[in-house]
């Protein structure tokens, strides 16, 4: 009896650590006099705003004008890209799928970044109502 209580209690308290979702850690805010350069190839985690959660590879460029980036994305489910503006250490961004994903989209995403060149915030689907989350890692 006491081998199934113990049992009954580590099972709780493994389904109370997994439940909801934590965000990943990252880095503090950067200063926005002093953001670090964003060009570059991320590991991405996000949770769509249906909950479900993906994961993918996020590329960044210079964009044609300063300040300006391309962004795109490989994830579960297709291939995304996007514009986004850098404006001290938020990066806005509309983004849009491309042709042979499982779906036509269009959202926008905003990002906040961090000292360790990380990237966070939000991503909405335009129609799609709520927003999700997205991390983005540096691969170094």
């Amino acid at each position: 009896m006491k081998r199934i209580l113990l049992l009954v209690f580590v099972f709780t308290l493994l389904l109370s650590a997994c439940s909801g979702r934590k965000p990943a850690e990252v880095g503090a805010d950067a200063p926005s006099d002093n953001v670090p350069d964003i060009v570059g190839e991320y590991a991405v985690n996000g949770f769509d705003p249906m909950d479900q959660e993906y994961g993918g590879r996020l590329s960044i460029t210079e964009g044609e004008n300063p300040g300006e980036y391309k962004l795109q994305w490989i994830v579960t489910g297709g291939i995304q890209e996007g514009v986004g503006i850098l404006e001290g250490n938020k990066l806005t961004i509309t983004w849009k799928t491309l042709a042979g994903s499982n779906e036509t989209a269009t959202g926008t995403a905003v990002y906040t970044v961090t000292v360790n060149g990380e990237l966070y915030g939000t991503r909405m689907v335009d129609g799609g109502g709520g927003e999700g989350t997205e991390t983005a890692y540096p691969n170094q």
